[in-house]
């Protein structure tokens, strides 16, 4: 914070009071590809994250710098400019979030200043463009008085990736970035967005965070065609079952009716999503018992039914979570998009450190990539940090 904020004087001069925020980054322990089929998932907010330190202006003008991205400079635009423009890069996702909430809430009276940090590792699939977003609706929120209900900043947020940015996220992310608390991972039904903080007690267990250091070029058109197929078995049960998303269905339900979906291939992807959300819940129920064990058979049960159902992992993954079980993991299972990213791994704290080196050596050997490990906590949503002299 003290580098940030000297960044910040530095590009925008030291005058008054400066404001400090923070928002997390994101893991999904459970439930993957279940959000956009109206199913639940299984997040939690990280210790690590993105910073800003910021205050208001005296005129209309939005000035953004990044201390990841110093070749960019200040990134300079209007309240009254706020369209997506491909040069400003990563500020677009800030702009996004000043503009939906112009939008949706109240017109800003004043411009704003804000210098970002973050310690999300970059491309790791641990959502930095919704850690972003949400520590820029804080700032907005805090600064202008706005008295934003939270849920409604995560919302406009995720409106910000979906219609500003581009890109067709689900809610998961804003969500697991916005309302994430301490030691505990949130059970969120993504089509109601009723939720429930379920502890996470780890008492012999670390969470290790392993990145495959894989490129991700096929997730997005991979991720668009996936949701198709996902709504083309969805419109075909629906002759016959009332439902509104996938996640509305049990799995004797879908076992009863899974002749209605015309396509094999079609069929796997719907059957993913299924029993993917009923292995979401399951898990949470084996975590409130203490069967940490149990909760990671469902997570490798997870990764088998992404690679096998799903078809998102591909080599790199399935290398990097293949030598996780075979060194001990509790449980391994990607997480996120997939085709590339990271995976997620319930270790015993007394291996944390041979439990790398080994899966390291055996994921090189496989792929002749180098994985990145991040022995992670479960940390806070997005908040305000302190004010301060500036």
């Amino acid at each position: 914070m003290k580098r940030l904020q000297e960044a910040f004087i530095e590009r925008f001069g030291q005058n008054d009071e400066l404001t400090h925020f923070y928002a997390p980054g994101r893991v999904n322990l459970i439930g993957e590809h279940t959000d956009y089929n109206g199913g639940h998932v299984f997040p939690c907010a990280l210790n690590v994250g993105t910073y800003a330190v910021a205050r208001k202006r005296e005129d209309r003008k939005i000035k953004l710098f990044s201390m990841n991205f110093p070749e960019l400079g200040v990134i300079e635009t209007d309240l009254d400019q706020l369209v997506f423009n491909e040069v400003h890069d990563w500020a677009n996702y800030p702009k996004g979030v000043i503009a939906g909430i112009q939008e949706t809430v109240e017109e800003l009276s004043d411009g704003v200043e804000i210098a970002y940090y973050g310690n999300i590792p970059n491309g790791a699939g641990l959502s930095s463009s919704a850690s972003i977003e949400l520590v820029t609706g804080v700032v907005i929120n805090k600064l202008f008085n706005l008295n934003i209900d939270r849920i409604e900043l995560v919302k406009i947020a995720q409106r910000a990736e979906n219609e500003f940015v581009g890109v067709n996220c689900g809610i998961m992310d804003q969500f697991a970035i916005g309302m994430g608390k301490k030691d505990h991972a949130i059970l969120l039904d993504c089509e109601s967005l009723d939720y429930e903080y379920t502890p996470i007690n780890l008492k012999e267990e670390k969470l290790v965070i392993a990145n495959t250091n894989k490129r991700r070029g096929l997730a997005g058109s991979k991720y668009n065609e996936r949701r198709q197929e996902c709504e083309q078995a969805l419109k075909e049960l629906q002759q016959n079952v009332k439902i509104r998303s996938l996640g509305d269905l049990t799995i004797k339900e879908f076992e009863e009716n899974k002749h209605l979906i015309s396509e094999e291939v079609v069929r796997k992807r719907a059957r993913h999503a299924v029993y993917e959300n009923a292995r979401t819940i399951q898990a949470v129920e084996k975590l409130r018992q203490g069967k940490v064990e149990d909760f990671g058979k469902l997570m490798n049960d997870s990764h088998r039914s992404l690679r096998d159902d799903y078809e998102v992992t591909g080599k790199e993954l399935d290398a990097l979570t293949e030598a996780a079980w075979e060194e001990g993991a509790i449980g391994s299972r990607m997480t996120g998009a997939g085709f590339g990213g990271c995976t997620i791994n319930l270790v015993k704290e007394n291996v944390v450190e041979s439990f790398i080196e080994k899966v390291g050596r055996k994921y090189s050997e496989a792929t002749g990539l180098k994985a990145d490990f991040y022995v992670v906590d479960i940390g806070d949503g997005a908040k305000v940090l302190s004010e301060v002299e500036g």
